[in-house]
């Protein structure tokens, strides 16, 4: 019989439905339980397409003979780490300070009050890598629960204090990063880079888009090629690698060897959309066609297979797929995308050797590695040698050989649609059309705008919920929800013009400030009325994989500064970047994204206003600005119609006088330089 999960919503809660554990969701019923029969409460924490989730769950979580120990001895609780992020983060930061690593899944014990005493990620069924085997972790914790509780609770309250204090993001001292931070954070990616294979440090490696958009705004502030090569080198190796699905674009979520070549399979909405982000910046910085060709790719990917009816994006799609050749197997990472040399000579006919040769398909495996023998006879595509065969040619036999693999089972779908996600992917978009001027890419951009509008926002847009799966929506928004979607919305705003944009920009960053902004600076991940049941509120202090929500936001507000001249939002950038300064001097690269905002604030900026877009020149002007990546500059422009609606957000509009063409004018604060209607003059007047 199904357990509690099956009337959730989640994709990964669904995934343990069936489980003979008997799960709770996240929630009082759960808590209630477990103070009633004094059980320590068992939190496992993962995501629908973690691998090692799935191996968790085959291996323990569907025994019932382990099940009935869990059940026997704890109140068990299943969460989404992509709805909850705000629980992950506290019980992730307690379990990295007991073991000092952490990961997914996440398997944490506490109190029943939800204090942390123990935990770790992955365990085994039986002792093996150095773990001890799950029902011996189980009966050993339930043991020391009955018989030395009083020692549980105090490890726990002393586990708490240190979390809290650090959750809180606090140091002793404050101020502005040290005026050396960007050239010290330039120079340490620079220490770090592969110079072999591109990507900074060992592996695996990550796509790190953070780290990528930095260095494209240093190339552009300073002018030096190091830079912007070591973003675009990047780049090119991770779609030239099996990082990048070569049949069917879009970048997996990690390379498991150091030449990308081996990847994790699964693919996320917020990689993907960060990626094309940073390509559109390397397309508009090298001009180089390879560089292009994975922008394209990308999107059509995410057209075609993140995409949901209603013009939303999903989550991500699954590492793990059934094996095409043995249709009773178990799922296994990769099978989707694998291919033998056999097979492609059974599609390709003639031309499987120059295939092949471009792909690095050989007889036998390609991985570099094969730890759980999921590439036996197999290979990934990889551009080993893009001379072997011709692009056009290429491009033939990459549509054969993906319809051909569109036969296959399919890898799981996480068809739940965040707030969050949608914003980093309508902002990636927006970039991809205003270096690109493709179509398609302003109407996916606009399509997940109006989906994140009319199903996950309050009517005035400035209430966000987070989760949108099934018809319901469901879970307050997160400080990432509103950060991130203020930020994509700003971007479409530079992209399309509609002041509808912009002052729903403008709104959901005052609402992210008056809902999570801590005392002196940052954000909180949940707003003070939600999440009461947590010991405390975290402030996320790392740029990731994905960017802290503090940094995010301090971009959007310096730059909706810049135009709308509102105190609160510069006031918000300001203190925040006095709280993370001296973090930023100290280690630059933990907050890469936070950096480029300070970047923005330490130099002169300007707002370039083309008053009347749509009348004769309007274009030539708006590419002028657009043909470089300007870090100081933010593009106000407004089509005669919008112009009252325009100048309730930018009251210097008012001044325009109406004429013939668009005009261009430079405005540095509250003032604005002569207008120009010529693009080469205006040229000029930016270069300066």
């Amino acid at each position: 019989m199904a357990n509690r999960l099956a009337s959730e919503k989640s994709p990964y809660l669904l995934q343990h439905k069936d489980n003979p554990v008997d799960w709770y969701p996240w929630g009082p019923e759960a808590f209630a339980r477990a103070k009633a029969e004094n059980k320590p409460i068992l939190l496992s924490i993962g995501y629908s397409t973690c691998h090692w989730c799935h191996v968790m769950e085959h291996e323990s979580f569907s025994v019932p003979e382990t099940a009935a120990v869990m059940n026997a001895h704890f109140v068990c609780i299943k969460l989404d780490r992509e709805e909850r992020p705000d629980v992950d983060k506290l019980y992730m930061t307690a379990v990295q300070a007991m073991t000092g690593q952490g990961g997914w899944p996440l398997n944490a014990f506490l109190t029943p009050d939800l204090k942390p005493f123990y935990g770790g990620t992955y365990f085994p069924p039986d002792s093996r890598y150095g773990r001890p085997s799950w029902t011996g972790l189980l009966e050993r914790l339930a043991q020391l629960w009955r018989e030395r509780r009083s020692d549980i609770e105090n490890d726990a309250e002393s586990l708490t204090r240190t979390v809290t204090a650090y959750a809180s993001a606090e140091d002793d001292s404050r101020g502005r990063p040290d005026d050396s931070a960007l050239e010290t954070a330039e120079r340490n990616l620079r220490a770090s880079f592969d110079a072999e294979h591109a990507g900074f440090g060992e592996a695996p490696k990550f796509p790190m888009p953070a780290n990528v958009r930095l260095l494209l705004r240093r190339h552009a502030r300073t002018g030096r090629a190091e830079a912007k090569t070591m973003a675009v080198e990047t780049l090119r190796a991770m779609t030239r690698g099996g990082l990048f699905d070569q049949l069917g674009g879009g970048y997996a979520r990690y390379s498991t060897d150091h030449a990308w070549r081996i990847p994790h399979f699964e693919k996320m909405l917020y990689d993907n959309a960060q990626l094309l982000e940073n390509l559109a910046d390397a397309w508009t910085a090298s001009k180089d066609p390879e560089i292009l060709r994975a922008l394209e790719r990308t999107v059509e990917y995410l057209r075609r297979d993140l995409r949901a009816p209603g013009g939303g994006f999903y989550s991500a799609e699954d590492a793990d797929s059934l094996p095409y050749d043995e249709p009773h197997g178990h799922k296994a990472e990769g099978a989707f995308y694998l291919w033998r040399k056999s097979e492609i000579a059974a599609v390709l006919g003639d031309d499987a050797e120059k295939f092949c040769a471009r792909f690095g398909v050989v007889d036998g495996t390609n991985a570099l590695a094969d730890p759980h023998g999921e590439f036996i006879g197999k290979c990934v595509l990889y551009e080993k040698d893009p001379g072997a065969l011709e692009e056009k040619a290429a491009d033939a036999m990459r549509a054969k050989l993906f319809a051909q693999r569109a036969k296959r089972p399919r890898p799981s779908l996480d068809d739940k649609i965040l707030s969050s996600w949608n914003g980093l992917a309508i902002a990636g978009l927006s970039r991809a059309y205003g270096a690109t001027g493709s179509g398609v890419c302003l109407e996916l951009a606009e399509g997940a705008a109006d989906f994140v509008r009319r199903e996950l926002s309050s009517p005035d847009g400035k209430t966000l919920w987070r989760r949108w799966r099934d018809g319901e929506r469901a879970i307050p928004g997160m400080a990432d929800d509103y950060a991130y979607m203020a930020y994509g919305v700003l971007a479409l705003y530079e992209a399309s013009f509609k002041p509808g944009d912009l002052e729903w920009a403008r709104d959901l960053a005052m609402e992210a400030i008056r809902r999570f902004a801590a005392e002196g600076g940052g954000l909180y991940q949940t707003a003070k009325e939600d999440g009461r049941e947590l010991f405390t509120r975290s402030i996320e202090n790392h740029d990731g994989v994905e960017p802290a929500p503090s940094s995010v936001l301090a971009d959007v507000c310096l730059r909706l500064y810049d135009i709308t001249g509102a105190d609160e939002l510069k006031k918000y950038a300001d203190e925040t970047l006095e709280r993370f300064g001296p973090s930023l001097t100290a280690r630059p690269l933990a907050m890469p994204f936070l950096l480029a905002a300070w970047d923005r604030a330490a130099h002169k900026t300007a707002t370039l206003m083309i008053a009347d877009l749509d009348l004769p020149g309007g274009e030539e002007l708006v590419a002028v600005a657009r043909e470089k990546i300007r870090p100081g500059l933010v593009i106000a422009a407004y089509r005669r119609a919008d112009k009252a609606a325009f100048s309730n957000i930018y009251p210097i509009a008012r001044e325009v006088a109406d004429g013939p063409r668009a005009r261009a004018y430079l405005c540095v604060g509250r003032a604005c330089g002569l207008p120009t209607e010529n693009a080469a003059d205006l040229r000029i007047r930016l270069d300066l």
